[in-house]
């Protein structure tokens, strides 16, 4: 029969092992996520806004045509931007940020990357055909 402490070890490695697999796509660091109840998101504020944007735009895809063109692609990497320039100017503590922020450029940026996801799969069909 195992230990108490065993036991312990096994799920401590065990989230220790979702922490790192997770990490891989956000950092999440708590006082950069959302915290409702008690309960802190998967993904940080960022992330957040950025999954949210992307998943919003291919909803709306899926109900109206867009014609993709060098316009747009143009849009949807302007619309990256903001989240980057977020990103990089609180990694050089050149300012801070705050949640409301991180999740407002990052919905921007899902929806720029949702666009941008559209392109290329449209670009690799072209390609195949």
């Amino acid at each position: 029969m195992r230990s108490q402490n065993s036991k312990d070890l096994d799920i401590l490695s065990n989230n220790k092992i979702k922490d790192i697999q997770g990490s891989f796509i956000c950092h999440r660091l708590p006082e950069r996520t959302f915290k409702v109840k008690g309960h802190y998101f998967p993904v940080c504020s960022r992330c957040t806004g950025a999954y949210i944007g992307a998943f919003s735009y291919f909803i709306f895809v899926y109900f109206f045509y867009v014609q993709y063109d060098i316009t747009i692609i143009l849009t949807a990497i302007l619309m990256i931007l903001p989240m980057f320039l977020d990103g990089i100017t609180q990694l050089f503590s050149f300012r801070v940020s705050n949640n409301a922020l991180r999740f407002t450029t990052g919905l921007i940026a899902g929806i720029g990357l949702g666009i941008l996801a559209k392109v290329f799969k449209y670009f690799l069909i072209g390609l195949i055909n």
